[in-house]
């Protein structure tokens, strides 16, 4: 139990760093699309060996299991991570966390909109508490850095749409190929789109031609931030269970605040404090009462 709970904690942290480490990384010039091809490429040996160990030994991918993997990596992890990354040139780190916290609501609506799936009252309310939450520290945000605040916010929740979308449409494809081998085949997949968007958009010869701090802060952030906290989370769930597993991802976005006041100077006012701890409490809440139903 201790194990589960001490590997979940340090997943959540983990994956809340990847916004700090690309916050530090765009103050040496470079953009979106350069930064996140350099993590991808850092980051895919290790998600193709994730999908070779996983699939060892099982049968080999249906065309439909192909056309699966490749709308599930586009979704979940190719358009999630780029607009992710675009948003963070414009919101701070701690923001775009809370932001990215509300995906379980998304995917409770989503359900509700494609198949109809009740909505609880106490999950309702728990929605409706973490928008606020989110809502408050947006406008305190705008108020101070101005009119690109909206757009890196806007940028960012089609993230946590892109990656509701996943999560939604990712059941059956879990069932028949399991969590670690799709992650692999998906997270694949997504980094070879990052790589492809590079070559369209960008000249080759530019690849590395950046501060060697970017190149570090993306290895950093490739396997640090993105392989080793998939990991550590498939571990956590495998003791605990996902229930669990989720509650202790509440320690994310406060993870994310804390290390962005101390290592970005980003700021923290009571108004923040209130709307970051509106989001917390509004998903605990909403997560305590999906699990009940």
């Amino acid at each position: 139990m201790a194990l589960g709970l001490t590997l979940g904690i340090i997943g959540a942290i983990a994956f809340s760093g990847k916004a700090i480490i690309v916050k530090l990384a765009y103050r040496h010039g470079v953009d979106a699309v350069t930064l996140i091809m350099l993590r991808m490429l850092f980051a895919l040996p290790f998600f193709v060996a994730m999908a070779w160990l996983a699939g060892r030994g099982k049968p080999p991918l249906q065309r439909r299991d192909w056309i699966g993997v490749i709308g599930l990596g586009v979704s979940g992890y190719y358009l999630a991570s780029f607009l992710d990354f675009a948003g963070l040139a414009y919101i701070t780190a701690g923001l775009e966390r809370l932001i990215l916290y509300l995906t379980p609501t998304l995917v409770v609506a989503l359900g509700w909109i494609l198949y109809r799936r009740r909505i609880t009252k106490v999950q309702a309310l728990g929605m409706a508490v973490s928008y606020v939450g989110v809502l408050g520290v947006f406008g305190q945000e705008a108020t101070q850095q101005g009119g690109g605040v909206v757009w890196g916010v806007f940028l960012v929740f089609l993230s946590a749409i892109s990656y509701a979308v996943y999560l939604v449409y990712s059941g059956e494809m879990v069932r028949r190929l399991g969590s670690l081998r799709l992650v692999g085949l998906a997270t694949s997949v997504a980094c070879i789109c990052c790589l492809l968007q590079f070559v369209v958009l960008r000249p080759v010869a530019t690849a590395f031609a950046v501060a060697p701090q970017v190149i570090w802060l993306s290895v950093l952030n490739a396997v640090f931030c993105t392989v080793v906290p998939v990991l550590l989370v498939m571990m956590a769930i495998e003791r605990i269970g996902s229930a669990m597993v989720a509650q202790t991802g509440l320690i994310g976005p406060l993870s994310t605040v804390l290390m962005g006041v101390w290592l970005l100077d980003e700021p923290f006012t009571a108004g923040i404090a209130v709307g970051t701890g509106l989001v917390v409490l509004g998903i605990f809440v909403f997560t305590r009462a999906g699990a009940r139903a």
